[in-house]
């Protein structure tokens, strides 16, 4: 099966929410683990137990886990292994974005089936041009896996690159008009998304892409369902909003962390 009709298969088995794994320093104190490897590896283990077959997405911040070097990177390849094919889609937000030969070996790290730390779909940066992304789009449909372009995010310096135009469009609109044309016919949504933040404000551009539209921001850091609802108004069937800190605040116990991210996708599919 494709990354759509995956990802659109664990929507509706789950509900739309995608939970952040992040572990910073100050969450592994909360969860009173220590900032080493043995309490990354512990806090791993306990949202393996909490939202493997139980959410449809999971997103491993993998900055978090790069930070402990080569031991922090062995914890990420088994979490990701763990969550996969559990009926938990892992997106693996590493943000990689360059050219050529790097572009593919970064394609081939993350996407093909047959490395270690390959995942269900990464993020990745489209300012090197948006043709620099190829290598990840090719590698995705071979490999029926999932590539979330970076388009309209909600961190206050974005506005100045993805608002900018270019002849008689925004770069985030033409970053948006170029998936929607990778996706184009794609049934029932194609693998090719985009990152829209739930806390941007407004949404001029077409976010009717036919493909799925990961959008952190959610619960925490300020995004509503009211927002949610407001910005993707007619595209509401492809959004996977993303929340870390609401859900992981009732950590460690995977119970409580099993019923708050439950208490989201109850929120989110009533509105």
């Amino acid at each position: 099966m494709s990354f759509g009709s995956r990802a659109r298969a664990a929507m509706a088995a789950y509900g739309p929410a995608c939970v952040g794994i992040d572990p910073h320093a100050s969450l592994l104190a909360e969860w009173g683990l220590p900032d080493d490897v043995e309490g990354l590896d512990r806090f791993a283990s306990i949202c393996v137990d909490a939202f493997a077959g139980r959410v449809a997405f999971v997103k491993p911040q993998s900055a978090f886990f790069e930070r402990f070097g080569a031991r922090g990177v062995v914890v990420l390849e088994r979490t990701i292994q763990d969550l996969r094919h559990t009926g938990t889609l892992v997106i693996l937000d590493v943000k990689r974005g360059d050219i050529g030969s790097t572009a593919a070996a970064y394609a081939d790290a993350y996407l093909d089936e047959d490395s270690p730390m390959a995942a269900d779909a990464i993020t990745v940066s489209p300012y090197l041009g948006f043709g620099s992304l190829t290598p990840f789009f090719e590698v995705g449909e071979k490999n029926d896996a999932g590539v979330f372009v970076l388009a309209l995010t909600s961190n206050k310096e974005g506005p100045e690159v993805q608002l900018a135009r270019n002849d008689d469009q925004t770069v985030a609109g033409g970053i948006l008009s170029q998936l929607a044309a990778l996706n184009a016919g794609a049934e029932p949504m194609g693998a090719f998304g985009a990152v829209v933040g739930a806390t941007i404000g407004e949404a001029d551009e077409d976010l009717a892409i036919n493909g799925p539209l990961l959008v952190p921001g959610f619960g925490a850091q300020g995004g509503t369902v009211a927002d949610i609802n407001r910005l993707f108004s007619g595209v509401m069937a492809n959004v996977i909003p993303s929340t870390s800190r609401g859900v992981l605040a009732h950590g460690p116990d995977v119970q409580a962390l099993r019923d708050s991210v439950a208490g989201v996708n109850a929120e989110l599919v009533g509105s």
